[in-house]
């Protein structure tokens, strides 16, 4: 696991925001503008979230995307494994290679509990607690 996010995991959080607060079908050069994104980088951010069913995407000249759930409903971890892949990958948080079961780095008991409090704290948070404000 990274200690690092991606820009595009930021701009997917901004995107549910703002569909959610709109409340209704938002074009995508409106959507890109409002996350501040390009138009052509705005489909890798939302694939993601439509992949997860949280936003609904229709093609054409009156299509655009919606939020589809509550986002009371959606913590922070599954936004971050949406967008970042999975949390849990063994991969040593010293060398950045697989962890060997063998030979334990220096700093594996500390990162493993580190590692633990911090997706326990990212998967009691939902995306709207994140906002400070709920979107129903």
């Amino acid at each position: 696991m990274r200690l690092e996010l991606h820009k595009r995991t930021e701009l997917a959080l901004m995107a549910m925001r703002e569909l959610c607060a709109r409340e209704i079908r938002v074009g995508g050069p409106d959507l890109a503008a409002a996350i501040g994104t390009t138009r052509q980088y705005l489909p890798q951010v939302m694939m993601p979230l439509v992949k997860a069913r949280w936003i609904t995407s229709t093609p054409g000249p009156h299509g655009g995307y919606e939020i589809d759930v509550d986002v009371a409903a959606v913590s922070l971890l599954q936004l971050v494994e949406a967008m970042e892949g999975p949390t849990d990958n063994a991969v040593c948080v010293l060398t950045g290679d697989t962890c060997p079961r063998d030979e334990l780095c220096a700093m594996h008991g500390a990162w493993k509990q580190a590692k633990a409090a911090l997706l326990n704290e990212l998967s009691n948070m939902s995306v709207a607690e994140a906002w400070a404000a709920t979107c129903d």
